[in-house]
């Protein structure tokens, strides 16, 4: 008896030793995975403060001395705050125009019954698996011909096009799981549908709104392909295509290229930071279900 109990000890044992050996392993792959992550940023961020001598000397030393004017020069110089300026306004008007039709098709597709409807909504999925450079020569000869060209608005309707189909996936499957009870009650006390849509479906889908807003800010913000193709005008180009031509002309001057990309990447952290509740609420409540 007593040796099975020996024999019971050690083996609960081991396995004790086993589960801590996994967790402990576990926590070791999340820390290195983290650290990979994090410290690309952190790289870039304490080399915008260096000089362009103290990288070439020492690339992963920390600066000893902190050089703010590599901003002014990224800002200024580089006219990185003009093309700053012009992905902002490019990048919200186009969220906003996305968040109004594709909210308004994602509530008609998900609380009405119509012929073919099923088939409009897969048209709008099938959007998501066209290749932007598959459409570039069509779309430059469209724009050209609606006189486009070197426009703001190329962009803008460019990237509201390209959004329309994430946007309405991530909404539809989010207002199709709302009850529709609460759309037959706002209409049987009097309301019209639209304004039930905007007053009670749109603040019921925050999460998958925020969810929508952050992936067509990312999208629209890096986007390099149509403002390469469309805007030739200096003064209309947006950031990406501005920190290439900066990367072009100061092929040497690393200290302003990083301070840029540091510029470049604060609209994004901070639009992250105020809405991330709402994006995990939205990922976690169906928002992005099939």
């Amino acid at each position: 008896m007593e040796n099975v109990i020996k024999a019971n000890s050690g083996k609960d044992l081991l396995s004790g030793v086993g589960k801590r050996f996994r967790k402990l392993l576990l926590y070791a792959l999340l820390c290195f995975v983290a650290i990979t992550t994090v410290y690309p940023l952190l790289w870039m961020v304490y080399t915008s403060f260096k000089s362009n001598q103290d990288i070439s000397m020492n690339t992963l030393a920390l600066p000893t001395k902190l050089h703010f004017e590599n901003y002014l020069e990224a800002w200024k110089t580089a006219r990185i705050g003009e093309y700053f300026f012009n992905s902002i306004l490019v990048a919200v008007v186009s969220i906003i125009f996305t968040i109004l039709v594709g909210a308004s098709a994602a509530f008609i597709l998900a609380k009405f019954k119509f012929k073919m409807q099923r088939l409009v909504y897969t048209s709008f999925i099938i959007g998501m698996l066209i290749p932007i450079q598959s459409i570039l020569v069509p779309l430059f000869i469209q724009m050209r011909n609606f006189k486009l060209l070197d426009s703001r608005w190329s962009l803008i309707l460019s990237y509201t096009a390209f959004g329309l189909p994430m946007a309405i996936f991530i909404l539809e499957s989010f207002i199709r799981d709302l009850p529709s009870e609460i759309l037959e009650s706002a209409v049987i006390d009097g309301s019209s549908v639209p304004r039930a849509f905007f007053k009670l479906i749109l603040p019921m889908s925050r999460p998958a709104l925020a969810t929508v807003i952050i992936l067509s800010f990312l999208n629209n913000w890096k986007e390099f392909s149509f403002a390469l193709i469309f805007i030739s005008d200096e003064a209309k180009k947006t950031l990406p295509l501005g920190l290439y031509n900066f990367l072009g002309a100061e092929t040497n001057n690393y200290a302003g290229l990083t301070a840029a990309l540091v510029i470049s990447s604060i609209p994004v952290l901070i639009m992250y930071l105020f809405m991330q509740e709402q994006v995990i609420k939205g990922m976690t409540a169906g928002a992005v279900k099939g």
